[in-house]
């Protein structure tokens, strides 16, 4: 494991341990979030505890034509009872992707640093986010860091039933006309797989990110 201060440097992500952790230590300033998602790293730490930087193998990714669109779900989509909008309140989508209380966790990892991180590279056009609206209140919603060829998923949130898997299909669609190569989803979630996620080596998304795989 390398430990990291003030220089703004990251090892190889074949270096990572095990469990997927690379580094520890160092800062969420903007330029050194941004230069860890282009080298396929992430930050991923409890509040209190030391930034943890990870590079997992294998990593969770969805191709977009294996996404799973359930019927249920196709008519939920038809029915235009959710309004869509992209990267037109990042500072909310987070905030309740911060506060929504998820099966499982006692707390989160989004804290009011990470928050603040993010929303400046969402200013600087790196972050960005999808919204759904019921009856214009925000029920649902997402967020990620677009890097051009793949768009590296964050957290969601849903306040009514099915608000996220309708931002997330939303995604995928505008991703996919824009010819992104994949989603990345970092680790394996169930939920995520019912999706149509799954898990690939390491390797092979470093050469999808990078750029060097022909589709």
């Amino acid at each position: 494991m390398h430990y990291i201060f003030e220089e703004l440097f990251f090892p190889p992500v074949s270096e990572a341990d095990e469990d997927g952790i690379l580094a520890v230590g160092g800062d969420l300033s903007p330029a050194r979030l941004e230069l860890a998602y282009k080298n396929g790293i992430f930050p991923w730490f409890n509040e209190g505890e030391p930034i943890l930087w990870w590079a997992p193998d294998p990593r969770m990714v969805l191709f977009f034509d294996e996404l799973i669109v359930s019927k249920s779900m196709r008519k939920i989509l038809k029915s235009n009872q959710f309004k869509l909008t992209f990267n037109q309140n990042f500072a909310a989508v987070i905030s309740n992707c911060q506060k929504i209380k998820r099966d499982g966790q006692n707390g989160t990892w989004i804290s009011n640093k990470m928050i603040d991180a993010y929303c400046q590279l969402n200013a600087q056009g790196l972050a960005k986010s999808v919204e759904v609206w019921q009856d214009d209140v925000l029920v649902g919603g997402l967020y990620g860091i677009d890097l051009g060829v793949v768009f590296c998923g964050e957290s969601m949130f849903s306040k009514v039933s099915n608000a996220s898997k309708v931002a997330f299909i939303a995604l995928v669609e505008h991703l996919k006309k824009e010819n992104y190569k994949l989603l990345d989803c970092q680790v394996y979630n169930p939920h995520l797989e019912s999706l149509g996620c799954r898990e690939i080596d390491r390797e092979e998304f470093m050469s999808i990110l990078e750029n060097k795989k022909a589709f």
